[in-house]
């Protein structure tokens, strides 16, 4: 079911979406050459503590994990781009890094993702995040009042098909509220003019997420990560709206923090 929030209720959230965003800017600071991705988990488990606010993904456990995620973060790396699982590894020159993270405060849920790379780029790579940030920008200016679901999809798809990449549509955006996951879907690919309309009170997480060379993901030994089924590179770029009478509200924007 699609919930529409309140403007009270939306600005509830706020707190919620800038924690995310603060997080996300402080892990991506503290992410080099050398860090090992438990310790982003265990900084991020700090800062939920030190906060006060509850991960929504220790327990998380939807039909296509293989248990319990374990862990607050998502760590994703190089050929991996959705739902990695942290484990022991050290990060290495080069290495392209997703960091995907969602909690609640004060019972209002904020999601938000940001690739990047550590130590010395790859033209490719910064070329993918590049792609996925522009086309999250578009996503964001398409959700006004009188478009519809397949105009945010469709403006995601303009980007990434732009620089040649082909899309998946099996995980996409997604409804934010009370819970980490709601309606509606939002795929990354779709047709103008089509779907929900959208509304005042619309919360959503929009998250455009290619792969370099494929559309087809394998999931790990672990049970979660997924990743490019020919080995290349992903990026994920990922923010919760609002749509608003007055436009979209970016509630996890990070730009106040100096960094995108």
């Amino acid at each position: 079911m699609i919930e529409l929030r309140t403007p009270a209720e939306v600005e509830a959230m706020r707190p919620a979406g800038r924690f995310v965003a603060e997080t996300l800017a402080t892990l991506r600071e503290d992410t080099k050459v050398g860090t090992n991705l438990l310790t982003i988990d265990q900084r991020a488990h700090e800062l939920i503590r030190k906060a006060g606010a509850e991960s929504c993904y220790i327990d998380y456990h939807p039909s296509f994990g293989a248990s319990p995620f374990g862990k607050v973060i998502c760590t994703s790396v190089n050929d991996a781009v959705l739902h990695g699982l942290p484990h022991d590894y050290v990060l290495r020159d080069g290495d392209l890094v997703s960091l995907d993270f969602a909690v609640s405060v004060d019972g209002w849920v904020a999601d938000s993702a940001v690739s990047f790379v550590v130590g010395t780029p790859r033209d490719e790579d910064l070329r993918i995040i590049d792609t996925t940030e522009r086309a999250l920008d578009a996503a964001i200016r398409a959700a006004t009042i009188g478009n519809r679901i397949g105009d945010i999809s469709a403006s995601i798809a303009k980007i990434a098909h732009g620089e040649g990449y082909s899309i998946n549509t099996d995980f996409g955006g997604h409804g934010v509220g009370r819970i980490m996951h709601g309606d509606p879907h939002i795929p990354n690919d779709g047709r103008p003019g089509r779907g929900y309309p959208l509304r005042p009170g619309l919360v959503m997480a929009l998250e455009p997420w290619f792969l370099q060379t494929t559309d087809e993901l394998i999931t790990d030994a672990d049970g979660w990560t997924l990743r490019s089924a020919d080995g290349s590179r992903g990026a994920h770029s990922e923010h919760t709206i609002a749509v608003t009478a007055d436009g979209p509200l970016i509630l996890t924007d990070r730009s106040f923090l100096g960094v995108s």
